[in-house]
């Protein structure tokens, strides 16, 4: 007997759970993590700047409250991950000499990998805890995930 199951995921986590999940999605698209004071000066002037609030998240308030961020970077463009006031995840796109929809929709793109790179994460950690074990996995043409596992 086989099951295939589709998960929208919602995404409630601390930051730190959030920040392993940015770090391996951003990877995947080239993106690499940088500390902030690096970019000050690269980073400063005539920026085209483009927000997306994250839905269906929340950032749990934990050791850390608000005022995390994350920042990665590829070919001139800056993304940073944040909460917001309100506990929910945020995206601040930036660039030189990309428009507000090229913006958005390398975030969205950026936001989406980070999304699967979770929900693949607490999937596999629930199959796990519930001692089922993984006997395949890999991604599709579309770039989805496909998990097969074995529950005897």
């Amino acid at each position: 007997m086989s099951s295939v199951i589709v998960v929208a995921p919602i995404i409630i986590a601390n930051w730190p759970v959030i920040t392993a999940a940015v770090a391996a999605g951003v990877g995947s698209l080239g993106f690499s993590v940088v500390n902030t004071a690096e970019l000050e000066s690269a980073f400063s002037e005539n920026m085209t700047r483009e927000e997306i609030e994250v839905e269906n998240s929340e950032v749990l308030d934990g050791s850390a409250g608000t005022g995390e961020q994350m920042v990665v970077v590829k070919d001139g463009i800056k993304a940073t991950f944040t909460r917001d006031a309100r506990g929910a995840l945020k995206l601040c796109m930036e660039g030189k000499g990309k428009s507000k929809s090229e913006l958005r929709q390398i975030g969205e793109e950026l936001m989406g990998r980070v999304t699967q790179q979770y929900a693949y994460h607490r999937v596999v950690t629930e199959l796990k805890e519930r001692n089922m074990t993984i006997v395949e996995e890999g991604m599709t043409e579309t770039e989805s995930v496909k998990i097969r596992i074995r529950n005897w």
